[in-house]
C-alpha cells in the first residue's frame, strides 16, 4: 500500500510538474546580499528568481507542488524557507541540485509521506524543519541518514503517531532537537536515545503526559543528560500523576527545566518541588503558564534546592490574582537565588518582605510589568538596605514618571552595574544626580526625552539613549565605549571630543544628512559606526567619502547593510542606494566642466567661423539675407503701384555694374558713346534715339538705403550690363553691395544681363562666391573689350544692338 502510493505521488508530481513550467512567475525582490524574499507573494508555484541567489523565502504562499527542476541551477542556495504553504507533493529529485543548502523549512505543509530521497543530496544541510505536516511516521529506509552536518532537526505534528527504533539512524549529534508528540502512541525505547551531544531539547507531550506516562517517560529518559537544556510544551499539570514522567530526567541530574504553553495548579507545582528534591537544578523557566492555584506551595519547604540559581517567570496568568501570595511562600527557594526574571506578568508590585528575602540575588529583571513610581519605591525597600549584592537591574517597559525618583530609589544599590529603565515615560532629565559609583551601563532608551543634561554619570561605559525626542548630544562621558542614538532627531555626529574612548556609535533612523572624514577623525578609538536609515544628501563629496568607507578602506567599520544607506536628495536620487551611485562629471566638478565646455565651444566656434570665412558662407547668408529684404520692398512698392492703377515706367535701358577702379572707363568710354547719338545711326530712321544708362554715382538718391537703391535702379532698367575685370571679382565694393543685383537678375532670369570683359578673364578666375556669375559666363555670350582702335566701333554697335534688342 505504502509503495503504491508512493507512485501515484512521483506521478502526480511529475505531471504537475509538466503543467506548472510554463505557469511559472518569476521573483526579483532580492537585496544586495542576495537574499530574495518572495513570501506572502500568494504564489501557487515556485518562481524563478536569480541563479545566484543565496537565501530564498517563499513563506505563506500558496504552493502545492515542487518538481524536479524547480530549483535547478540554486547551487549556491543555503536557506529556503517553503513554512506556511499547501505543499502536498515534493518530486524525489527536487533539491538534488541544491549541494550548499544549510537550511531547509518544510514546517506547516500538507505532507502525509516523508521521502528519504529528498535529503540525499543535502550533505551540508545543517538544519531541518518538518514540524506540522500530515505524515503519522517518519517511514523507512532513515530519512536522515546522509546528514551528517545536521544540528538542528524540528520534526513532529498533531498527525505523528508512532517512533520507531531507528527512525533517526545517522543523525549522532545535535545543539537543537523539537519533537511536536502531544498525539504519540508508540514509542520505542531508545529511538533519541543514540543522539549525543544534545544540546537542547523541546518536546510536546501533551498526550503522553495524561494518558500514558511510560511513554512519556521513556522518551525523557532518552533525551536527559545533565548538560541538556529539556523545555516540555503543551503540558497539563495536575497530580502527582502529571508529574511522574519527569522522574526519569531527575534521575539523570538534569539541570535546566523549561515549561511552556501549559496549565499547572498549586498541587502540581509542590509535585515539581517533591520531584526535583535534592535534584542539582541550576535554572527553572516557566513561559506562557497558566495558574489555577493561590500560590500555596509551602508543603514543599522541607525539599532541597540549593542549587537552584535561575528562576523565570514569563507570561504567566494568574486566574485569581487577588488571592496570590506574591511568592512569599517560596522563602525557602528565593534565599538561593541570584537571578529572577518575572516578565509580563502584570505585576504591578513586588512587597518589599519578598524583595528582602532575595539575600543572594544578583540580576532582577521586572520588565513589561505595571510598576509605578510609588509600587516600585515598596519593591527595591526605599526605607530600608536590601538587594545589597544585586548588580543588574532591568524595570523597563513599565509606566514609570519620574527619572529622578529613580535615581533615589537605586543610589542605595552600591553594586549596581546595569541599569535598563526604557520604555518608560522619562519627558525629563533632572539636572544632577548621584548615581551608583559602580553603574556602567545604562539605558533610557524609548522614552521621551528631549534633552539630555549633567544627570548622566560620567563612569558610563554603554549609553543608550534610542528612540527618544534628541536633537543634539554633547555630554562629556571620557570612559564611554558605546553611545547609541538611533532613533532621534540629530542633523550631524557628536564631537568625537566629548567621547576619547568611544568605540561604538549607533546613529541610525535619524535626520542626519552626511558626515565627514573630518567628523570621524574627531573620535580617537572609533572603531564600529551604524549610520544608515538616515536621510542622506549624495553631494559629490559625501558619495566617494561614504562608499571608501563601506568598502572598509578606513579603520572604521560600518556594521550595518548596505542597503540602509540610502540617498534621499537630490530628487532624481531619492531611493538609490548609496554604493551603487555613480555621479558624472558634470554634478561634480560643474565649474570645470563649464570652463572646458565654454573653451571647447569658443575654439570649436572660431574654428567653425574661419571655416566659414574660408568657403565664404557669411558672404552668401549676408547677400541671402539683403536680397529677400530689397526683394520684400520691391514686392510692396509693386502692390502700392497697382492699388494706385500705375504702370511701372522703364526709366534706363540698362544699369551698369562695376567696379571703382574701372570707373574711368566708364566714365569716359561706355556713357559718352551709348548717351550721345552715334553718328553711324544717324541716317537710320528712328536710330538717333540716344540710350540712358543708371550709374550709382550719378543715379542714386542720396539718403536712401542703397540696396533700396539697388533694387529700384535695376527694376527700373531693361537690362544689367556687368563691367568684369579683376577689379570687379576683387572689389569689396562689388562683394557687399553692386554685386546683390545678381540676385535680382539670376531670380528674374539671365536674359538682361549683358557681359563685357574689360580685359582677359576666365571662369576659373571669378570667385566660387560668385557662382550664378560663373554659371551665367558658360551659358552667355559676351563681350570683349578690343584692344585695337579699329574694332571699338563694332563692339559700340553690338552692344547697342544687345540693349535695344526687340524694340528695335
Amino acid at each position: 500500500m505504502r509503495r503504491a502510493t508512493r507512485f501515484i505521488i512521483l506521478i502526480l508530481s511529475l505531471c504537475s510538474g509538466q503543467r506548472s513550467d510554463h505557469r511559472r512567475s518569476s521573483c526579483s525582490r532580492c537585496d544586495l546580499h542576495l537574499s530574495c524574499n518572495c513570501s506572502y507573494g500568494e504564489l501557487s508555484h515556485v518562481p524563478m528568481v536569480t541563479d545566484e541567489a543565496l537565501s530564498l523565502d517563499l513563506s505563506f504562499n500558496n504552493i502545492t507542488v515542487v518538481t524536479d527542476n524547480d530549483l535547478t541551477g540554486h547551487s549556491r542556495l543555503k536557506v529556503l524557507n517553503l513554512h506556511g504553504n499547501r505543499l502536498a507533493v515534493i518530486h524525489p529529485l527536487a533539491f538534488d541540485s541544491l549541494w550548499s543548502l544549510e537550511d531547509l523549512d518544510l514546517s506547516d505543509n500538507q505532507l502525509k509521506a516523508l521521502n528519504h530521497q529528498w535529503f540525499w543530496k543535502l550533505e551540508a544541510l545543517q538544519r531541518l524543519n518538518l514540524l506540522n505536516n500530515l505524515y503519522s511516521c517518519l517511514g523507512s529506509p532513515p530519512l536522515f541518514h546522509g546528514l551528517v552536518r545536521l544540528r538542528r532537526l524540528l520534526f513532529g505534528g498533531p498527525t505523528l503517531k508512532e517512533l520507531r527504533r531507528g527512525d533517526l539512524c545517522g543523525v549522532t549529534q545535535l545543539e537543537e532537537l523539537t519533537v511536536e508528540a502531544n498525539n504519540l502512541t508508540i514509542y520505542d525505547s531508545g529511538t533519541l536515545g543514540d543522539i549525543w551531544p544534545l544540546g537542547r531539547v523541546t518536546v510536546s507531550l501533551h498526550g503522553p503526559f495524561l494518558t500514558n506516562t511510560s511513554l512519556a517517560s521513556a522518551m525523557l529518559d532518552d533525551v536527559s543528560y545533565p548538560e541538556t537544556s529539556i523545555t516540555l510544551k503543551d503540558l497539563y499539570l495536575k497530580g502527582p500523576e502529571s508529574v511522574a514522567p519527569l522522574k526519569a530526567s531527575a534521575k539523570k541530574r538534569v539541570r535546566h527545566f523549561s515549561f511552556y504553553k501549559s496549565e499547572t495548579s498549586d498541587e502540581s507545582v509542590v509535585d515539581l518541588l517533591v520531584v526535583l528534591d535534592g535534584v542539582p537544578v541550576t535554572r527553572l523557566n516557566f513561559e506562557d503558564i497558566t495558574l489555577t492555584g493561590e500560590g500555596r506551595w509551602e508543603t514543599a519547604n522541607w525539599t532541597d534546592h540549593k542549587s537552584l540559581d535561575e528562576f523565570l517567570f514569563k507570561n504567566i496568568v494568574v486566574l485569581d490574582l487577588f488571592k496570590f501570595s506574591s511568592l512569599l511562600q517560596l522563602k525557602f527557594v528565593l534565599q538561593y537565588l541570584r537571578k529572577i526574571s518575572v516578565i509580563n506578568c502584570k505585576v504591578y508590585v513586588m512587597p518589599c518582605q519578598t524583595s528582602q528575602l532575595l539575600v543572594n540575588l544578583q540580576y532582577l529583571d521586572l520588565s513589561n510589568n505595571l510598576l509605578t513610581d510609588l509600587t516600585l519605591a515598596e519593591t527595591l525597600c526605599d526605607k530600608s538596605s536590601t538587594l545589597e549584592d544585586l548588580r543588574v537591574l532591568n524595570i523597563s517597559k513599565n509606566p514609570l514618571r519620574s527619572l529622578s525618583k529613580m535615581n533615589r530609589l537605586v543610589a542605595k544599590l552600591t553594586k549596581l552595574t546595569h541599569l535598563d529603565i526604557s520604555g518608560t515615560g522619562y519627558s525629563s532629565m533632572p539636572s544632577n544626580c548621584s548615581w551608583p559609583s559602580s553603574l556602567r551601563y545604562l539605558n533610557i532608551s524609548g522614552a521621551k526625552l528631549t534633552n539630555t543634561s549633567h544627570c548622566l554619570h560620567t563612569n558610563l561605559e554603554v549609553l543608550d539613549l534610542s528612540f527618544n525626542d534628541l536633537k543634539s548630544f554633547s555630554m562629556d562621558l571620557p570612559v564611554l565605549r558605546e553611545l547609541h542614538l538611533s532613533g532621534n532627531k540629530l542633523l550631524r555626529l557628536p564631537s568625537g571630543q566629548h567621547f576619547p574612548s568611544l568605540q561604538t556609535l549607533s546613529i541610525q533612523s535619524n535626520t542626519l544628512n552626511w558626515f565627514s572624514y573630518s567628523d570621524l577623525q574627531s573620535f580617537r578609538r572609533l572603531e564600529d559606526l551604524r549610520a544608515g536609515q538616515n536621510k542622506l544628501i549624495c553631494s559629490c563629496d559625501f558619495v566617494p567619502f561614504l562608499q571608501s568607507q563601506l568598502r572598509g578602506e578606513a579603520g572604521i567599520q560600518l556594521s550595518d547593510r548596505e542597503d540602509s544607506y540610502v540617498c534621499d536628495s537630490p530628487l532624481y536620487l531619492q531611493g538609490a542606494v548609496v554604493s551603487g551611485v555613480r555621479l558624472s562629471v558634470v554634478e561634480c566638478h560643474q565649474v570645470v566642466f563649464v570652463s572646458v565646455s565654454c573653451g571647447l565651444a569658443l575654439f570649436v566656434g572660431m574654428l567653425g567661423s574661419a571655416l566659414l570665412w574660408r568657403l565664404h558662407a557669411f558672404w552668401y547668408l549676408k547677400m541671402i539675407w539683403t536680397w529677400l529684404k530689397a526683394k520684400r520692398s520691391s514686392q510692396k512698392r509693386r502692390r502700392q503701384k497697382d492699388t494706385e492703377d500705375t504702370e511701372a515706367l522703364l526709366c534706363f535701358d540698362a544699369f551698369v555694374s562695376y567696379s571703382e577702379r574701372d570707373a574711368g572707363w566708364v566714365e569716359n568710354y561706355m556713357v559718352p558713346e551709348l548717351e550721345e547719338p552715334s553718328k553711324e545711326d544717324s541716317g537710320i530712321p528712328g536710330s538717333s534715339h540716344s540710350l540712358t544708362l543708371c550709374l550709382h554715382k550719378r543715379d542714386f538718391l542720396p539718403g536712401r538705403w542703397i540696396m533700396d537703391n539697388i533694387m529700384s535702379a535695376i527694376e527700373r532698367s531693361r537690362r544689367t550690363i556687368f563691367v568684369l575685370s579683376e577689379n570687379f571679382v576683387q572689389s569689396d565694393w562689388c562683394r557687399y553691395e553692386l554685386d546683390f543685383s545678381h540676385f535680382w537678375l539670376f531670380d528674374a532670369g539671365g536674359d538682361a544681363a549683358i557681359l563685357i570683359l574689360l580685359e582677359p578673364l576666365s571662369k576659373d578666375d571669378v570667385p566660387k562666391r560668385f557662382c550664378k556669375l560663373r554659371k551665367l559666363m558658360s551659358s552667355t555670350t559676351y563681350l570683349e573689350w578690343p584692344q585695337e582702335e579699329e574694332r571699338r566701333p563694332e563692339f559700340w554697335r553690338s552692344l547697342r544692338e544687345a540693349l535695344r534688342g526687340e524694340n528695335e
